[in-house]
């Protein structure tokens, strides 16, 4: 954990000094793995760059009284944390719609949807995974960004969730979560121990999802896309495994197995016939930006970001966020397809 190289840069950079040499590099340096922490904490995108933000320009600001006693990682870390505890105090946890009730069926009218904060929201592989590196360690990061992973945390106290990303996902000893805390390493080792069992009650698969690289889930990946952009649903559904689910953020409603989804898409969903799907990556998985036709000039606008889970060559989940006025930009995506 400890960062020799960057403590002794910060500790020699001249006290209150707004332009200390090197210094916004040396905090700019840290800002993918603090984002991906403080997404994991938080649930969202946008919050997860504010408290970021927020840690950097604390750190800038109090640099002069930075000793050098521990490493700059671990300082800023402490920062983020005091930053994304106070985010969390006193606020509903976000979920995933099928955190909050039973599946429907494709014949539920839906019901007004709720505001973004109720949400789990998508966040770019590129702004919280690091590139190359020990394939292990990789796949860890991308496993615990997953949807499903990052809405099992929020269901933790937000203590008991900083400790488990410390100990479990960044590999931090005991004894440094415990300092950085400002507790006891008995009390962290009680603290993992209850974020553990309270993760494993969620039964939340920790198989980390197929790399994009990967042959199979490339070959899964084209004929998902061959199928919707055809609207081909008995192509569709075969790539679907039985038990699949799609739900639409802002919307509750959530639907399992191939009929209801069929229907679905058959149904209330036939406007998504004739979209266009254009490839990204969020949360570890593969994901799409969708944009339906109906656009001026038979051009084809924004209608929702699909983040699929995929497991054992079939896709498990579909999760179709429909804020595509935030989220297009996030991820990078055109904000209008020409024919």
């Amino acid at each position: 954990m400890s960062d020799p190289t960057t403590t002794t840069a910060l500790a020699a950079a001249p006290a209150a000094d707004a332009e200390a040499p090197g210094l916004d590099a040396l905090l700019e340096h840290h800002r993918r793995e603090l984002t991906g922490y403080c997404y994991r904490m938080l649930g969202s995108a946008f919050e997860a760059e504010d408290a970021v933000q927020e840690t950097l320009v604390r750190a800038w600001r109090s640099h002069d009284r930075f000793e050098g006693r521990s490493s700059l990682r671990s300082w800023l870390y402490r920062i983020a944390t005091n930053v994304c505890l106070d985010m969390v105090r006193g606020r509903e946890r976000r979920a995933r719609p099928m955190d909050l009730s039973s599946p429907a069926t494709a014949d539920t009218a839906l019901a007004p949807g709720l505001p973004e904060a109720a949400w789990i929201g998508p966040v770019p592989d590129g702004r919280v995974l690091e590139s190359g590196g020990d394939p292990a360690e990789v796949a860890v990061q991308r496993e615990t960004v997953r949807l499903a992973f990052v809405a099992a945390l929020q269901h933790l106290a937000p203590r008991q969730r900083a400790v488990l990303i410390l100990r479990e996902v960044l590999r931090w000893r005991a004894s440094e979560v415990a300092e950085l805390l400002g507790t006891s390493v008995a009390s962290v080792n009680s603290a993992l121990q209850r974020a553990r069992a309270a993760v494993a009650d969620g039964r939340v698969a920790r198989d980390a999802p197929a790399a994009p690289a990967d042959g199979a889930q490339r070959a899964l990946l084209a004929r998902y896309v061959d199928a919707f952009e055809r609207y081909d649903l008995e192509a569709l559904t075969a790539v679907l495994h039985d038990d699949a689910t799609l739900s639409m953020p802002p919307y509750a409603l959530w639907l399992r197995g191939h009929a209801d989804i069929r229907a679905w898409l058959l149904g209330t969903g036939h406007g998504c016939r004739g979209s266009r799907l254009v490839a990204t990556a969020a949360n570890g998985s593969p994901a799409f930006g969708q944009y339906r036709p109906g656009g001026p000039g038979g051009s084809f606008t924004p209608w929702a970001l699909q983040v699929l889970e995929t497991r054992d060559g079939v896709v498990t989940g579909l999760t179709s966020f429909l804020d595509t006025a935030a989220l297009f930009p996030l991820f990078g995506l055109p904000d209008r397809l020409e024919p």
